[in-house]
This record gives C-alpha cells, sequence and structure tokens, in this order.
C-alpha cells in the first residue's frame, strides 16, 4: 500500500521523534478544530440530528480538552522515566524511554464519530507515530470534515486518511501495521484481532458488552432515575458505556419506573419526535434490528417508531425475555429493558449470562453493596450513583476487558499507549565487580541470603 510506504520513509526521518515536531502539530491541528466547530455540529447533525450540545460536549470539545493536555505536558510524558537499580547492576542508572511504535491504523466507528477518531490520533501523534485514520463510513458528513480537517493539518505522509466501507477497512487490516487501535462491536474485533495476529501487530480494541445497572433499595431513586435517563438516551443509546439493563430491588422497582418516565419526559418533552435535544438512530439497518428487539415484548413506555426519520423514541421494557432479542446482546439504542432482583444471588446469576462488560453501574447508598459488586464482578470500568461520567476524567484509563475489550486510553494513558516502553540501563566503567563471572566463587548460600541482588 503507498500510503504506508510512504508513511514508513517519513518515520524513518526521525522529525515525528523530536518534541517540538509533535508539539507543533498538536497545535496546528486544535487551531483548524477550533476554526471548524460550527462545521462539525453541522456534519454530526446532518448523519444523525445530534443535539448541537451533545457535539460540543462530547465530540469536539471533549477532544480540544484531551489537545491541551497533550500539548501542555509532551515534554514531561516524553522525558526518561528514572527507576531504580538492582544490587546485582550496580553501578548503573536505569531508565524507560518512551519510544514511537511507527506507523499506526486507527479504525473508528460511528455512535461518536468525530471523538473516537481524535482521541487515539491525539495520542498517537504525541507519541511520535505517523496515522492512518479509517473513519466510519455510516457517518458520511462526519467523515468529510475529518478528512477536510486532517487534510489541511497534515501531509499524507505524516497523517492520512482514508475512506469508505468494509472493503475498504479489509484491505487496511491486511497489511503490516506497527500499531492497530480499533473502536467498534466485539464481533468486528474478534476479525482485527485474527488480522493483526498475523503480523504479530499490537492492537488496542475498544468493544463494548451489556452493561448492567443496579438499584438497590437504598437507592436515592429520583436522582437515579434522572442519572439513569441522561446516560441511557444520551446519543439515542448509542453509547458503548451507556446502560444496556436496569436490575432493580423489587422494593424500589414501581417507584423508579415512575421516575424514570417522569424524566424522560422532563428531558425531551411530551413529543418526543420533535425534541431538538433527541438524536436519531445512524442509518435504517440499525433502526430496523432495534425495532425487532420490541417484537413481543412488554412495553411500559415509549416505543413509538418512524421509518422515515429513523426514529425511536427512548422505550422502557419490563421483565423482557431472556432469549429474546432485546436480552441476547448488547442494545446499542434507546431500548431499555427492567429486570427485577431481591438476592445478590440473583444478581450474579444475570450478569454471568454475558461476557465481561465494558462498563457497570450501581446505585446505591449502602457502602458494602457498592464494594461488593465492584470486587464480584469484572468489568472494564464504571460508576457509582451515576452513569457514564467515568469517562470525563481523562486520569482515569478508558478500556474493557475480555470480550469487552483490550488496552486503556484517554489523557496521559492515550501516550503510553502508542509508546514502546524501552528499558535501558547505563553500566558505569568505573567498578566491575567479579563475582558474576566463572569461575563462580561466590557461595550459594551467600546468594540466596543477599536481598534485593535481583
Amino acid at each position: 500500500m503507498e500510503v504506508l510506504k510512504n508513511q514508513r520513509e517519513f518515520f524513518r526521518t526521525q522529525q515525528t521523534k523530536q518534541i517540538a515536531f509533535r508539539k507543533r502539530s498538536l497545535k496546528r491541528l486544535q487551531k483548524e478544530i477550533e476554526s471548524k466547530e460550527d462545521a462539525i455540529c453541522d456534519a454530526l447533525y446532518a448523519d444523525f440530528k445530534k443535539p448541537r450540545f451533545e457535539t460540543l460536549v462530547a465530540e469536539s470539545q471533549f477532544v480540544l480538552s484531551e489537545l491541551k493536555l497533550a500539548i501542555k505536558n509532551l515534554e514531561l510524558w516524553a522525558r526518561p522515566e528514572r527507576k531504580s537499580s538492582s544490587l546485582a547492576n550496580w553501578p548503573s542508572s536505569d531508565h524507560i524511554y518512551k519510544e514511537p511504535y511507527g506507523s499506526v491504523l486507527i479504525i473508528a466507528p460511528w455512535n461518536y464519530p468525530f471523538q473516537l477518531v481524535f482521541t487515539p490520533l491525539i495520542g498517537a501523534l504525541a507519541a511520535g507515530n505517523t496515522v492512518v485514520v479509517k473513519p466510519s463510513e455510516a457517518t458520511p458528513n462526519t467523515s468529510k470534515i475529518i478528512q477536510e480537517i486532517i487534510t489541511g493539518v497534515f501531509p499524507k505522509e505524516y497523517v492520512a486518511v482514508i475512506e469508505g466501507g468494509v472493503a475498504v477497512s479489509q484491505q487496511l487490516l491486511t497489511q503490516d501495521w506497527d500499531y492497530i487501535f480499533f473502536t467498534g462491536s466485539t464481533r468486528v474485533g474478534k476479525i482485527v484481532y485474527e488480522s493483526a495476529a498475523k503480523h504479530m501487530t499490537p492492537v488496542t480494541l475498544e468493544l463494548g458488552g451489556k452493561n448492567p445497572c443496579i438499584v438497590d433499595q437504598t437507592a436515592v431513586i429520583d436522582l437515579s432515575a434522572k442519572r439513569i435517563v441522561w446516560g441511557k438516551f444520551l446519543n439515542a443509546g448509542q453509547t458503548c458505556i451507556a446502560p444496556d439493563y436496569i436490575l432493580v430491588h423489587r422494593k424500589v422497582k414501581d417507584k423508579l419506573i415512575t421516575s424514570i418516565k417522569r424524566h424522560i419526559i422532563n428531558c425531551f418533552g411530551p413529543a418526543i419526535e420533535t425534541s431538538p435535544n433527541y438524536a436519531r438512530l445512524v442509518n435504517e439497518k440499525h433502526y430496523q434490528g432495534l425495532k425487532e428487539m420490541l417484537v413481543g415484548e412488554n412495553i411500559i413506555f415509549g416505543g413509538e417508531t418512524n421509518d422515515r426519520d429513523n426514529f425511536m423514541a427512548p422505550t422502557l421494557i419490563d421483565t423482557p425475555k431472556m432469549e429474546g432479542k432485546v436480552m441476547k446482546g448488547e442494545i446499542f439504542g434507546p431500548i431499555l429493558p427492567i429486570i427485577t432482583y431481591e438476592t445478590i444471588e440473583e444478581i450474579a446469576n444475570l450478569i454471568s449470562r454475558y461476557d465481561k462488560p465494558l462498563a457497570t453501574y450501581v446505585f446505591s447508598t449502602d457502602r458494602k453493596f457498592q464494594d461488593k459488586i465492584i470486587s464480584d464482578f469484572s468489568f472494564g470500568g464504571g460508576a457509582i450513583n451515576d452513569t457514564i461520567i467515568q469517562i470525563t476524567n481523562k486520569n482515569l484509563p478508558f478500556g474493557g476487558v475480555g470480550p469487552s475489550g483490550i488496552g486503556a486510553y484517554h489523557g496521559k494513558e492515550t501516550f503510553e499507549l502508542f509508546s514502546h516502553h524501552k528499558a535501558i540501563i547505563k553500566k558505569a566503567n568505573w567498578i566491575d565487580p567479579p563475582f558474576r563471572y566463572p569461575p563462580y566463587t561466590l557461595p550459594i548460600r551467600l546468594i540466596k541470603k543477599i536481598k534485593h541482588l535481583f
């Protein structure tokens, strides 16, 4: 592939390893995004009527925040990290050097099509790599503005955008990259992982899962409902860390459902289809798949759809069929099943039906209950008494575990992710202890007694 060949040649010039070069590049990117923020909002609205507020908060301003953090801290992040030496290597100074992998491929999804291109891109460039970006074909207007921004800032031998569908992604995955970063479904993630393995290419896979939201009898119900509604129906439910289903204690179930219904109306009004604060489903295929999930289920709120606009109202399902489509896999839309529980064993039995999720949420004022969920169940990350917010703290890594993902990023973690950690020991020449050389004269019993030798 010509673009990869050109990027490898550019990488060999050593320019991307210069901190000043990286910072200039990131500053130009920041300026370009800031100048096109209105166009970014227009593109996302054109693709699936994403509200301007959601675009600013979860897309452009999120990216600009990552940019500013990287620009401010790049020298510190890239500095060799001093480590303690071992007695066996005395006298020496030991360091970890952060070096770029080389040529990176980033494949982005459609649900947050701007943020999930640029957030990993920032870290890859800060670490000194060249990058090829493959935006989602499902959001063509956003893909176009991404192309305009990147080509306006970077030469193709440094950062290139390749647009297209599945065939293009397949072609890209046949190439020998130095690192692959993929965000999308677990099904496609397995294909990416298999392709990368053929070249021994390291990967980050940001996937998804069936994220439980647990509400116990001690929860502050009305506030819990408000925060669940926000996290679930943000971006019309098309968020990988959105609550996928609710497990609510029998004692507070009716009260929670009443509060959720009220807060849906408070957020989007009684005529939700006309609300400027509610997005659409990304395309007809995804829309039809979600409609099929509703067949035969006990809908207690919502369920309205409009085929002309890929519109589906926020929808509540009471006691879903466990073998039905809605509980088979990740929903990724504005459908919220509600399941009743009474014991922690019932929670465990239900959660264990599924692979390790990307997120888990607990609404409770019982500290022991909170801690038990955190300790007993494996998941990528989560929040207590809120939803989604774990992604907003750039001091926290974001990523999955097992089928919900490999690797974690955000803030400094993104820089670290795209950096190879090279261990270097600088040994002094002024003394050379003889005990390591044959013939070995140091008594074995003494070796065993010397602490911290290795």
